[in-house]
């Protein structure tokens, strides 16, 4: 069976963008696999009362409405599911994730779903998965105090089961951006492909 990866692009440009870049490069290290692609760019809808409520309603219970109104929810999540590996641009926008991709976040982070509260604390249930992210910053250097975004990934990825996640970092463009490219060309060269 092929490797099955997911590729998550959440840049708003779709020319000239660095992370559509790197997600590109990452892929072609995967030649064999099974690729689906989620341009987050396309928009997602937010959350609102009507999908919280569809949410918190016992499946058995839902109504056809509910349903409908989480059906994107359960394809996104049918995705990820299906994913060997999750492979996401990250442009880091205002020190944070791009709004795209919180929306998506929100949509895939679901109780019962992908994950579950224990005694224990919560549990992810989307284990024996990889990510890789893809990050393109103009001034943020990645991992530093004022980088909200790549910590807060690492996290909800976790959050969810997926604790296998590496970082390609393309950050502080605006300093030296061919250096900066080069390096993470690099970084992706150097990448395991065992998932």
């Amino acid at each position: 069976m092929p490797h099955s990866i997911l590729r998550l692009d959440a840049s708003a440009r779709r020319d000239g963008s660095v992370t559509r870049d790197l997600t590109s490069r990452i892929l072609a290290r995967f030649p064999q696999a099974d690729v689906t692609i989620r341009d987050l760019a396309d928009g997602l809808p937010l959350i609102d009362a009507s999908w919280v409520a569809a949410n918190f309603t016992p499946e058995a219970d839902r109504n056809a409405a509910q349903r409908a109104t989480l059906a994107l929810s359960d394809r996104l999540i049918a995705e990820v599911r299906a994913a060997d590996t999750l492979v996401i641009g990250l442009p880091i926008y205002n020190f944070g994730v791009p709004a795209t991709l919180k929306a998506w976040i929100d949509l895939i982070a679901r109780a019962g779903e992908t994950f579950r509260y224990t005694e224990a604390g919560p549990e992810g249930l989307l284990t024996g998965k990889r990510a890789i992210v893809a990050v393109a910053s103009g001034g943020t250097e990645t991992g530093s105090p004022l980088d909200f975004a790549t910590g807060y990934l690492r996290h909800i990825l976790g959050f969810v089961g997926i604790t296998d996640v590496s970082f390609v970092s393309a950050d502080r463009m605006a300093l030296d951006p061919e250096a900066t490219v080069k390096s993470a060309h690099d970084q992706v060269a150097a990448l395991p492909l065992a998932a």
